[in-house]
């Protein structure tokens, strides 16, 4: 094997859905954009449906046509960013759910699907995506009586408990939705941990659901495997890699192992996290460079043929620490080059 390899633990990310749906005594949905959050679209949601999801994320819709052939018929798939022009056949043909973002969008919907189902999208103070509060209290009467499916917003800051944004938005979202009919979701993964009193109808999470933070408890769901090239002899005071930031001060051994920055393991991780061998850790030294990162295994007693990168021990938010990022960026980023084995 000459790629790393990718081993995507469906089971796991199907139990991460379980217990987030388990804190709550509403419907959970699954975001499943960016292709899944890079892990393949159509086994995380053909997975996730069979456990019984029966709402699904996406951002833009083409990617809910993808997702319409991994789950079938039935399920509703929500498309975060609205009706955009030139959407409309990808939403008829596929059946999805645009989330109306602004007057504009209404006024196309209304034109081009009259008959289809939307829901609403409402800006409670992230100013990003959604009416604003005027244009809601100018067209929500009319809105209310074409019956969406959802009224939704999002929160700037649910991953940081006690920050008073959170409230601040609850409150704004309870006001402009007061008296609705249709069914109301704010909380993502951080917003299901903020507590029931942000739950509303339905919940709608993400990045807990693939392993990562704010979701402590989830359970990892990837491992990769980095296969080496090539083990060198070091003498102390040679350097290794891009720019001479590793001195060997001892004789060591280096392994180069095929992945880098091509593969989303970013040139900006550096030292300070490792691979493994089994349980026993390997520091990577010397810059990550686009296809190849070198790791000191002179502690080992042979030489390996694989080094871990992501397992129990190391996960998606540890890599993006080292990075200065956050694991979302990690896991998307991971690119096409990767031999994927998916576990059921």
């Amino acid at each position: 094997m000459s790629t790393a390899r990718l081993k995507i633990n469906l089971q796991a990310l199907v139990s991460n859905w379980r217990a987030l749906d388990a804190t709550t005594e509403v419907e959970t949905a699954a975001v499943v954009k960016a292709d899944g959050y890079g892990l393949g679209a159509g086994p995380v949601s053909s997975a996730l449906a069979e456990e019984g999801v029966r709402t699904f994320f996406v951002a833009v819709a083409e990617e809910g046509a993808d997702v319409r052939k991994a789950v079938g018929p039935g399920p509703t798939i929500e498309v975060f960013s609205g009706h955009m022009e030139g959407d409309t056949d990808l939403l008829r043909a596929h059946d999805l759910t645009p989330l109306i973002n602004s007057p504009e969008q209404f006024q196309r919907h209304l034109q081009a699907l009259p008959d289809h189902p939307f829901g609403i999208q409402l800006d409670s103070g992230m100013n990003r995506l959604g009416l604003e509060p005027a244009d809601w209290a100018e067209l929500h009467e009319k809105i209310e009586a074409l019956n969406p499916r959802l009224v939704a917003s999002h929160l700037a800051c649910a991953d940081e408990p006690d920050h008073p944004m959170n409230q601040q938005q609850l409150k704004t979202f309870r006001e402009m939705t007061e008296g609705v009919s249709a069914p109301r979701s704010l909380a993502a993964t951080g917003g299901i941990l903020l507590g029931s009193a942000f739950h509303f109808d339905l919940c709608r999470p993400g990045i807990g659901l693939y392993g990562g933070l704010p979701f402590a408890g989830a359970k990892p769901v990837i491992t990769i495997d980095l296969p080496v090239i090539q083990v060198r002899a070091v003498e102390v005071g040679e350097t290794v890699g891009y720019g001479n930031t590793w001195t060997a001060r001892r004789p060591s051994r280096i392994a180069t192992v095929a992945a880098g920055y091509a593969d989303g393991l970013h040139r900006a991780i550096g030292g300070g996290i490792d691979t493994f061998a089994g349980d026993q850790p390997c520091p990577v030294v010397g810059r990550i460079s686009m296809d190849l990162i070198t790791v000191d295994v002179t502690d080992l007693p042979h030489d390996p043929d694989h080094l871990r990168i992501l397992n129990g021990h190391q996960t998606v938010d540890d890599l993006a620490e080292a990075a200065g990022t956050i694991g979302y960026e990690i896991l998307t980023s991971i690119g096409q080059r990767y031999s994927r084995g998916y576990v059921e």
